[in-house]
């Protein structure tokens, strides 16, 4: 059960601070606006996404994006929920990544079901060519995609080499 407090302590965490920087972002800036942090590199920019990453469907019709932003990410975050308490004592690395992206659906659920978009602010570019802006919450999701990456990596050189000691024997 350990485990499962560490992670309940760092998604709220996450979350936390997903809420916290959104909404200092809401209350100092106006919409659209763009403060350089580094210049040519990072800016802080508040900007609304009605889609999901990189604004994907995000002139699709609300009840489309209704049932792929709302219903779709509830049902995950119950499955996320349930691979978390099944890894929780056998892969730290699992356990971990699952409850990132948990924490990052979590912070854009609560932007999806009380403003009906999602706040993102931190924008990266060089020259005139800018990543799509993105949030804590976003963040969240992209580390535990590279946990997950890692981890599929690590079973596959697992496997490998027991496929390997079987040749061998």
């Amino acid at each position: 059960m350990n485990r499962i407090w560490k992670m309940s302590i760092m998604m709220s965490l996450i979350i936390l601070i997903d809420q916290v920087t959104k909404g200092v972002v809401q209350a100092k800036f106006f919409l659209g606006e763009s403060v350089p942090v580094v210049d040519g590199f990072f800016n802080f920019t508040y900007v609304k996404n009605p889609g999901a990453a990189f604004g994907f469907l995000a002139s699709a019709p609300v009840e489309v994006r209704k049932f792929m932003f709302l219903l779709l990410p509830v049902i995950a975050c119950v499955w996320l929920i349930t691979l978390i308490w099944k890894t929780r004592h056998e892969n730290l690395l699992l356990c971990t990544a699952y409850s990132l992206i948990l924490a990052g659906a979590i912070g854009n659920l609560i932007d999806r079901f009380s403003m009906g978009y999602v706040v993102d602010f931190l924008d990266f570019y060089y020259g005139n060519n800018h990543f799509p802006a993105f949030n804590v919450a976003d963040s969240s999701i992209t580390i535990a995609a590279f946990l997950l990456i890692i981890d599929f990596v690590k079973e596959y050189q697992k496997q490998r080499g027991k496929s390997l000691s079987k040749v061998i024997d």
